[in-house]
C-alpha cells in the first residue's frame, strides 16, 4: 500500500491548481450587482457547459477512463473552477484560503489555512515556470488540461471528490454514449462541488479574515 500523501504535496499541487484556475475563475464570475447567493447559484447550476463537457471527454473511452489516471483529474480540474468561483463571489483572495477551500470539497481533508501558509512559503520556487508553461490568459479546456496533469499526481486522493448520481456514472461505463452519461454525472458533481464550496465559506459565519475582500457579499 502506497503512503498516504502528505500536506505538503497536497499544497504545492493545489496552489499551482490556483495559480492557473483563478485567473480563469475571475473571468467567468458573475456581475457583482446581484446578490451573493444568486452569484453562487450560478456557479452551482449555470456553470458553463464547457466546463461539464471537458470533464465528460474522457468518457469517450468508456470504462477504462476508470482504469487511468485521467477521469478522476479532468474531473477534479473542472470542480476547481466551480470551487475557486464561488471563493471569488465570498472575496476569498488569500492563497492559503483557497488552498485550503480545495483541500476540503476536492479532497475531502480538513487542511486549515494556518497550517497551508508555512507550506506555501515552502513550496514557492520548487518548479520551472515552464513545467507549467507560460502565464497569461489561456482558454478553459487548454487550462483544466495542465490543471488535471498537476492533479494526477495526487490522483489517489481525487476518489473523495464529488460525485454525480450513480445512474449516470453506470451509462458512463459504455464507449462513446458514456460521454453522455459523463456529462450529466459531472454537471451534478460539479453542482455538488459548488455548494460544498459555499456551505464551507457561509460556515465561517461572515468574519472577514486574512485575504478575505471587504464587502465580499
Amino acid at each position: 500500500m502506497a503512503p498516504p500523501i502528505s500536506d505538503a504535496v497536497v499544497v504545492d499541487v493545489l496552489r499551482r491548481v490556483d495559480r492557473l484556475v483563478t485567473p480563469l475563475a475571475d473571468r467567468l464570475r458573475r456581475s457583482p450587482g446581484r446578490p451573493r447567493v444568486a452569484r453562487d447559484r450560478w456557479w452551482a447550476e449555470r456553470v458553463p457547459w464547457v466546463v461539464a463537457l471537458a470533464s465528460a471527454l474522457p468518457r469517450v473511452l468508456g470504462r477504462l477512463a476508470d482504469l487511468l489516471p485521467v477521469q478522476n483529474a479532468v474531473g477534479a480540474a473542472a470542480q476547481s473552477v466551480v470551487v475557486l468561483g464561488v471563493a471569488g463571489e465570498h472575496g476569498v483572495r488569500a492563497p492559503a484560503e483557497r488552498v485550503s477551500l480545495l483541500a476540503r470539497v476536492l479532497l475531502d481533508r480538513d487542511l486549515p489555512a494556518g497550517r497551508v501558509e508555512p507550506l506555501l512559503q515552502r513550496a514557492r520556487g520548487t518548479y520551472r515556470e515552464e513545467a507549467l508553461g507560460p502565464r497569461g490568459r489561456r482558454g478553459v479546456v487548454r487550462t483544466l488540461w495542465r490543471v488535471a496533469r498537476l492533479l494526477a499526481r495526487i490522483d489517489e486522493a481525487l476518489d473523495a471528490r464529488p460525485k454525480g448520481r450513480l445512474r449516470h456514472r453506470a451509462l458512463a461505463a459504455f464507449p462513446v454514449v458514456g460521454v453522455a452519461g459523463g456529462y450529466a454525472a459531472e454537471r451534478q458533481a460539479l453542482r455538488k462541488a459548488a455548494a460544498r464550496a459555499a456551505a464551507v465559506l457561509d460556515d465561517e459565519d461572515g468574519r472577514p479574515a486574512p485575504g478575505r475582500a471587504a464587502g465580499g457579499g
